[in-house]
């Protein structure tokens, strides 16, 4: 397949991309490398692709038509085209400060990727939303079939309305699409604004952890090779309209996550106690069950294994 896969230089993107490029697809990338975190660690992510062959990147902003349309360009329209749109500003916490930059980028974007996928004709969409969306819903395990109406965050707000737009795209224009929704995502060449990164960052140079939730809180922690490898059914299958749960199908405590993480790096850290930050949720668990059924979504990697290969990665790319 020709895929054009925006968010590229992203911690998904990458390992997705990688995923399609090893078993022969065609890929262009397009991504802004803002620096919203280090974007030498995009830089690095993007070079291994471009290493790999059948594969371009366009440098562009998703609110920019003009920039969009130089890469669908290079894909065109068809039964054979797909796009993989995971390209967004991240970060709850970021949201609830910056809400109209993620607007823009999230919603004005995403809607400039849906319309120019009407225009070229491509033969489908598959797109990132998140788990944040299920905001104070209090069942569990997180279902598709639970009310997904009361996000917690201007992040998760604007997953919700990326859903709506996809909808309302194939309703209206015949668009094919399919939405996931990933839970906690980890793994090697992470994004340093998540959990994981940050413990590690602190762990090696000594400095106490910020521990939020009194270590109490509860993550469906997901191995990044495992949400590629769903992204990747996802744009097979070419559903005419669903959304997925992607999670790993267990929920940990936040400290054992951080215990895993101490014992791959040989080190314990000092923890400083906080109380729940703004638009955080006490627990997230993800009913996979449709992902399995629908998809032959089958996470394999759990935190034991997961957290040694993100310190591997880890310990080498920073050369700690």
């Amino acid at each position: 397949m020709k895929i054009l896969l925006t968010g590229s230089a992203g911690f998904i993107g990458f390992h997705t991309a990688k995923k399609l490029l090893a078993r022969g697809d065609t890929i262009v990338g397009f991504d802004n490398f803002n620096e919203y975190y280090d974007p030498t660690l995009k830089a690095a992510r993007n070079t291994i692709l471009e290493e790999s062959g059948n594969f371009q990147v366009i440098r562009g902003d998703l609110k920019n038509t003009d920039d969009l349309r130089k890469a669908f360009d290079l894909i065109g329209g068809g039964d054979d085209t797909r796009v993989c749109h995971l390209a967004a500003q991240a970060g709850v916490r970021h949201s609830i400060e910056n809400p109209d930059e993620f607007i823009q980028d999230n919603i004005q974007g995403t809607n400039n990727v849906m319309e120019l996928c009407k225009e070229y004709g491509v033969g489908g969409l598959t797109y990132a939303s998140s788990s944040s969306i299920y905001g104070d819903n209090e069942q569990s395990p997180f279902s598709e079939e639970h009310k997904s109406d009361s996000p917690l965050s201007l992040y998760g707000m604007t997953k919700k309305c990326n859903e709506l737009q996809a909808f309302t795209y194939y309703k209206l224009h015949g668009l094919k699409s399919t939405g996931l929704r990933f839970f906690t995502v980890y793994g090697p060449y992470g994004r340093p604004d998540m959990a994981l990164f940050l413990f590690a960052n602190w762990i090696t140079k000594g400095e106490p952890m910020q521990v939020f939730g009194e270590g109490k809180m509860q993550r469906d922690f997901t191995y990044v090779d495992d949400i590629a490898d769903g992204i990747i059914a996802a744009l097979d299958k070419n559903y005419d309209y669903e959304v997925f749960n992607l999670g790993g199908g267990h929920t940990e405590e936040l400290m054992d996550y951080i215990t895993t993480l101490e014992e791959s790096l040989g080190k314990v850290g000092e923890k400083e106690m906080l109380p729940m930050q703004q638009g955080d949720v006490v627990a997230t668990s993800a009913d996979i069950s449709k992902a399995q059924r629908m998809l032959g979504y089958n996470p394999k990697t759990q935190i034991k294994e997961g957290i040694p290969k993100f310190v591997e990665w880890y310990k080498e790319y920073y050369k700690v």
